[in-house]
């Protein structure tokens, strides 16, 4: 018996290559495409397929807010995330929603084909990269340095992350208030809180800060 597959993508040429992929193995078999969140959910319902390869950022109802629907059902089908991003939010995000496996669409074509079989028959799949991802996210987690630097974040605005996202770039007062569209005295301002905010008394460490929390990539 065929694994039925559903394809949710926006894009036609990704949906049409894929469905032009799967189509060529015998033991596989498209019963339907959907180019957003809310048509491929109402598709499910109506084919009960095996396997549905989701995408995430789709208009009407993104990827993971599907995802999270179809695993409410009373007999949910297997959902494999398929996108382009691998940052962690969405790695977590969509195992967090239910999903059964999460792959890049860089993935060579045998690749995700041996996927849906493999997440047909109840086994998890995650790409190498992905993998690699939640692996050092977890890492991460458990360093009391970047777990302290996040934790003062989440005490900023918005505005605040930006101001210190842009002091961790090395910008200068000046330069962030033309970045951002301030006034110099709103931008001194911004830096005087993040002081008192991220508990520091200078502007390095207000970078170091940013930069353990992850905000900003490490040095080349």
């Amino acid at each position: 018996m065929s694994v039925r597959v559903v394809v949710v993508d926006d894009d036609p040429l990704v949906r049409s290559a894929l469905s032009l992929m799967l189509g060529g193995q015998p033991d596989l078999a498209v019963v339907g495409e959907a180019g957003d969140g809310r048509a491929g959910v109402g598709l499910v319902r109506e084919l009960r397929p095996d396997v549905v390869l989701m995408d995430i950022r789709m208009p009407v109802l993104d990827g993971l807010a599907a995802t999270r629907l179809l695993h409410q059902e009373p007999a949910p089908p297997r959902v494999i995330v398929l996108t382009t991003f691998d940052a962690d939010d969405h790695v977590v995000g969509a195992l967090a929603a239910g999903a059964d496996g999460f792959l890049l669409k860089d993935t060579p074509p045998p690749e995700i084909v041996a996927a849906i079989r493999r997440v047909a028959d109840g086994e998890p799949m995650l790409s190498p990269s992905v993998t690699r991802t939640l692996i050092e996210r977890v890492r991460a987690d458990a360093d009391p340095r970047v777990v302290s630097a996040r934790r003062r974040l989440d005490t900023l605005t918005e505005r605040e992350l930006e101001v210190a996202a842009a002091v961790g770039r090395g910008l200068s007062n000046a330069e962030i208030a033309r970045g951002l569209h301030l006034s110099i005295p709103t931008v001194k301002g911004h830096v005087s809180r993040l002081f008192e905010k991220l508990e520091v008394t200078n502007r390095v460490q207000i970078a170091l800060c940013v930069r353990d929390a992850g905000a900003l990539p490490d040095p080349e």
